[in-house]
């Protein structure tokens, strides 16, 4: 008789040496894979072509739920062993209403490779022929899949035990030839996420402003066109409040422009900002000891930017796009910046550095007016893990948007939805801006806790004059997160998927 097992799940293991994963599609027919899987809704009998396969292997479906204790609630599985080495892994689908959402069938995807993972197993053929998996919604469980396969393990010494070496799943389909499309389509977002990951997840000693450097000119291949803009460079076009982070650091401050021509000539270029500090010691406002090592995901903005680059040449986006990154690290030595100290702006605001851990509103205001100045944007987004205040009011399931110009906003926030990298609107008024006006100088970088993110934003709004823009505070969302089903990395990648829906929903054709 068959062995009919119910398997609790426990976590992975260890991370695999290798990450390959092959995603491959077929028609419904005959499967040959060692591992064959298909879903069974809430309370139901197995349908489709999940029925043929269940009828093959002789066993009766109530017995076998009655003895496992399988009721189809999503994350159950049952494990069925068959004759040669096969096997069946029948998954919870939950009830019908649970999969009405694109962004549900990514989670779906994460959910399932943690499944496949747990097996072990290396050449698995997945059943997926429900009425509501059509073409855009298997993009989006393949894509599940590639993002829950990440590691970051590169440092790791792994045992021999762990290499289980590459994975292929066979997604078997109605409609082959439509969901490779629509899987193709939906790649570039994921290897641009990715790419934001590894940036993020890198440490500091092997990710300095430099290294972060080559790192874009990794780009030119896909047909982008890369400027680094070196110290004196920097120094003859007045940018004092970015070169003042960088005065404490032997690493040199770099600007990088990155520029992707897939529209007409003479067509506004999208803009894209982020801070870049590849590490964030406090400087002389140092920080606490505890958890400063996750400041090397500070360039958090940097990574997502150019993660978003990547995705747009990748795919060949019909629009023009530039992406700005300020590089620089905020360390503590003889030559830093000072509390007290009076620095001038590429704009002539002159801005007095009260904290000098409030750093990365001093390099965006560079490389905001830098880019308004110089490209004439049709908008401007900047990305930055700014304040610790952001997540005070939002925790780690939001970022923070503040904006001067309502439509933008509103295709921000449903391009979030639409992304699962969730926003949440936040104020700008006059009254906060008075709060960052300074005895000494124009304005001052810190004004101390109350509105800490809103504050911060009212002083980037300094440097964008009347150009429709958004700052995205992403501090709770860049890194250190809650373990998503598409991610048990540190760093998720957030932005890259948010900013490429906005333009892939509202800035093409």
């Amino acid at each position: 008789m068959l062995a009919v097992f119910f398997l609790h799940f426990r976590p992975p293991p260890r991370p695999f040496m290798s990450q390959a994963l092959n995603i491959h599609t077929a028609p419904l027919g005959v499967v040959n894979a060692a591992l064959t899987v298909f879903y069974v809704a809430e309370g139901a009998q197995p349908s489709g072509y999940g029925q043929t396969l269940w009828s093959a292997t002789g066993l009766d479906w109530s017995q076998s739920i009655a003895a496992s204790g399988f009721t189809g609630k999503q994350g159950q599985t049952m494990d069925v062993l068959l004759p040669g080495g096969k096997r069946q892994l029948i998954l919870g689908s939950g009830s019908s209403s649970a999969n009405t959402s694109l962004t549900s069938w990514t989670d779906r995807g994460g959910s399932l490779m943690a499944k496949l993972a747990a097996t072990r197993a290396t050449d698995i053929a997945v059943v997926v022929d429900e009425p509501s998996a059509t073409p855009a919604a298997l993009a989006e469980l393949a894509a599940g899949l590639r993002l829950r396969r990440y590691k970051f393990d590169k440092y790791k010494t792994a045992r021999a035990d762990d290499a289980v070496g590459s994975i292929t799943v066979t997604l078997l389909v109605t409609d082959p030839e439509a969901v490779d499309r629509a899987i193709a389509g939906r790649a570039a977002t994921v290897e641009g996420t990715l790419l934001a990951r590894d940036l993020i997840n890198e440490p500091a000693n092997a990710l300095g402003t430099l290294e972060f450097v080559e790192r874009t000119r990794e780009l030119e291949k896909l047909g982008v066109s890369v400027e680094v803009l070196e110290q004196d460079e920097l120094e003859k076009l007045g940018m004092g409040a970015m070169l003042c982070v960088a005065k404490g650091s032997a690493r040199p401050p770099r600007l990088v422009i990155m520029q992707w021509h897939g529209g007409r000539d003479g067509d506004q270029p999208l803009a894209f900002v982020g801070k870049g500090v590849v590490f964030d010691t406090g400087g002389i406002s140092i920080k606490p000891a505890g958890n400063m090592e996750d400041m090397k995901g500070d360039m958090g903005g940097a990574a997502a930017v150019t993660g978003l680059i990547h995705t747009l040449a990748s795919r060949k986006a019909p629009v023009n796009a530039i992406g700005v990154i300020g590089l620089v690290e905020n360390m503590p030595s003889a030559t830093a910046v000072r509390p007290g100290d009076i620095v001038k702006a590429m704009s002539g605001t002159t801005i007095e550095v009260i904290n000098t851990d409030a750093e990365g509103r001093l390099v965006l205001a560079d490389a905001l007016w830098y880019t308004q100045d110089r490209f004439k944007p049709r908008f401007m987004i900047n990305l930055a893990t700014l304040t610790g205040a952001i997540i005070v009011a939002l925790g780690h399931e939001h970022a923070g948007l503040f904006s001067n110009n309502d439509e933008l906003a509103i295709q921000l926030l449903n391009a979030g939805l639409n992304a699962n990298e969730k926003l949440w609107r936040m104020p700008l008024s006059p009254a906060y801006d008075k709060l960052i006006e300074s005895k000494f100088a124009d304005i001052r970088n810190s004004v101390g806790r109350p509105a800490g993110s809103i504050t911060a934003a009212q002083f980037l709004q300094r440097f964008v004059n009347e150009i429709p823009w958004a700052h995205l505070d992403i501090a709770g969302t860049a890194f250190g997160a809650s373990n998503r089903e598409t991610n048990t990395s540190w760093a998720p990648g957030f932005g890259v998927a948010l900013l490429d829906r906005l333009v892939r929903d509202y800035y093409e054709g």
